[in-house]
This record gives C-alpha cells, structure tokens and sequence, in this order.
C-alpha cells in the first residue's frame, strides 16, 4: 500500500489563490480517494469548498487523503462507506446535513472486467447511484454533477461527437451502466426540483504536478496510460496493444485523451454554474475532452519522446468491449461552462511518467 509522503518533500507545488467565495459550500464528493475523484477534490479545496469524501477504498487508497492535504493545506473529511448500502448513504446525509452539492464519481469503471462479471457492475453502479438520489430528495440536496462516459455513445457512426450524437448499443456493461445512470437521473430530475449535469469524460491521464497524486490502480492496470508506464519503469516485462487492425490511420484504436486536471477542473465549473444560477436547464450535458484523437502507436510515441524510454510493446488481439475510435465536440462545453482543455499530448505522457518515477522511490510502500 501507498504509505510515505516525504519522498515529495522537494517537489514544488504550485500555489494557487483560494476563493473565499465557496468557503462556506460544502460538497460531498463519491469516490473522492480515486484518480479522477482525488484531482477534482483539490481543485474545488483550491476553491475554498468545504470537501467531504465517501468512498469504499475498493479501487484506492486512504492514504491519497493524506497526499490531497499536502498539496492543498487542507484535510478534507473522509467517510469509508458502502454507497450501495442505502442505510449507510443517509446516514451521511444526515451527518453532513449542509451539504449543497454532489460530485458522484463513485462506480466500477474496468471495460473488460464488466464483460466477464457484469452483475457486479450492474449492482454497483446503478445501486450506489439510486441510494445517492434518494438521500438528495429526502435531505433537499439541489445539485447534482455526474460522472458519466463518451462510453454512452457506443461507436458512433459520425465523429467528432456532440452531446446530440445518437446513443448507440453498449459495447460494455460499464457502458451500459451509465447509459442506465444518465437514464435514471434524466426521468428524476423531469420530476424532481434539483439542477443535475451529466459530464460525458472522454480519456483522462496524467497526473498532479505535484507528483503527489495519480493513477495507481490497484493490481493489474485495464487503462492503457498506467500500462505505458509501469512497462517502462520495470513493473510489467511488455506493453500490450489490443488490436492493429481497426479502420485507423495505423490500425490501433483512436482516443480523445485529456489531461486529468483539466477535466477536474471542469467539475468546478460545472459547480459554478450551478451557484451563479447559469445553467438554462434542469439537466446539462456535456462533453469533456480535448476535441483531438490520438491512436494508441502515437501515445506510445508520445511518451518515449517525452520520457527517453523504448517501450516494449507486442500487438496483440482486440480487447472485448473496446470501440475502434472517438473523440469529442467540445464547443458545448467551452461556451457554456467557460472552460477549456488546456494540456497537450505531451505534457500529460511527462505527468504520467513523473508520477510514476514518484511512485519507485525506494520509501514509498506498496
């Protein structure tokens, strides 16, 4: 497990303005010790947001509150919790009764672990979200973000998407479970008075600048970005790329890949909205990438350029349940939530290969 902070102890992290605006908002983020979850917690404590984390540890560690604490100054509040238990969900409501926005990150996310245990995706992901929206209706919670996926889209027949891109079969039961989630939040808030937004993520990697925070999946990696790395600094003897023969420029399968921080910085501005009374609907949608796609071959470029390393990848057949390209319109989002991706390709392969030499330093435990 992930224990020591001190090998960091040289790294300068930036320092970034605190808004007394939001000082006195407080949000309750599920899955807030995750990858994605644990950047977007320090952005909205950067903010001035009063955070407070429920997550079941199942895909991270305890110890990344820690870590958060060290780049923002702030510990935010932590709440080991089952969120299919439906008991145990009010309970927190009930506990943090001021709590005025939900960031609901929390869901089993592998693509080929869904195909081969899909009663396990179902009942985690849809069950955790229901408990969430029926502790909002009783406890007059307004504000909803919601974690969603580009994976809803299938595999579009036009690219780039939009968010009026037709829904298209799952190729998953991950993907399937947030077509199901958006479905339940689209007819609930239709009859309901709170304000929900659905951010379609496209594919996150990198990590904090501090090196402090990442993607560390626990046991063996299904994203493509912690397989490049940990290939290259020795955990794993090659790099498998599943599938050369898709309809692409060079065979292997196209991604909208977006630097972590700038999609935990669009869950604030998702928020934002919210408070300054912006949004024009009940429900939003938006999609959150870049609006580029790059093939697997050119990630894997990428980051020997950036990092000096040769990998040693082996083509291998196509994975179950993966789509052959996509990437994303993002002009919806640029406009309305004033935000925008900001890091090149490069810049996220050199995060997520810092944040991996940080993890080898010989005092961090595993």
């Amino acid at each position: 497990m992930l224990h020591v902070l001190s090998h960091t102890s040289h790294l300068t992290i930036p320092h970034l303005k605190k808004s007394s605006t939001f000082a006195n908002m407080k949000v309750l983020v599920t899955g807030g010790t995750g990858y994605i979850g644990s950047h977007t917690v320090v952005e909205l404590q950067q903010k001035g947001f009063e955070v407070v984390i429920a997550d079941n540890l199942v895909n991270s560690y305890r110890e990344t509150v820690d870590r958060i604490a060290k780049i923002t100054g702030k510990c935010p509040a932590f709440e080991h919790i089952d969120l299919t238990d439906k008991h145990l969900v009010d309970q927190i409501f009930a506990k943090y009764s001021d709590i005025q926005h939900i960031i609901h990150f929390a869901a089993l996310k592998a693509v080929g672990e869904s195909v081969q245990q899909p009663l396990k995706y179902y009942h985690n992901n849809i069950n955790a979200l229901i408990n969430i929206l029926e502790s909002m209706r009783k406890y007059a919670v307004k504000n909803l973000v919601f974690s969603s996926s580009c994976t809803v889209y299938g595999q579009p027949d036009v690219l780039p998407v939009t968010e009026t891109s037709p829904i298209q079969p799952a190729l998953s039961p991950y993907g399937h479970t947030k077509q199901i989630c958006e479905e339940i939040i689209t007819n609930t808030t239709a009859i309901s008075n709170f304000n929900a937004v659905l951010l379609r993520y496209f594919n996150p990697v990198g990590a904090h600048p501090s090196a402090l925070i990442g993607e560390f999946p626990i046991g063996a990696p299904n994203n493509l970005m912690p397989c490049i790395t940990q290939s290259a600094i020795g955990k794993r003897p090659e790099l498998k790329v599943f599938g050369n023969d898709y309809n692409t420029p060079d065979g292997t399968a196209i991604r909208d890949y977006i630097h972590v921080v700038d999609l935990a910085q669009s869950h604030v501005a998702a928020l934002e909205r919210f408070i300054g009374e912006q949004n024009t609907k009940k429900l939003e949608i938006y999609n959150i990438g870049t609006g580029n796609g790059f093939s697997v071959l050119e990630i894997i470029h990428s980051f020997e350029k950036v990092s000096g390393k040769k990998l040693n990848y082996q083509i291998v057949e196509r994975r179950a349940g993966d789509i052959e390209k996509i990437w994303a319109d993002t002009s919806l989002a640029n406009r309305e939530l004033q935000w925008k991706a900001q890091s090149g390709i490069d810049e996220m392969m050199a995060s997520a290969w810092r944040w991996e030499q940080a993890l080898s330093a010989p005092n961090v435990l595993r």
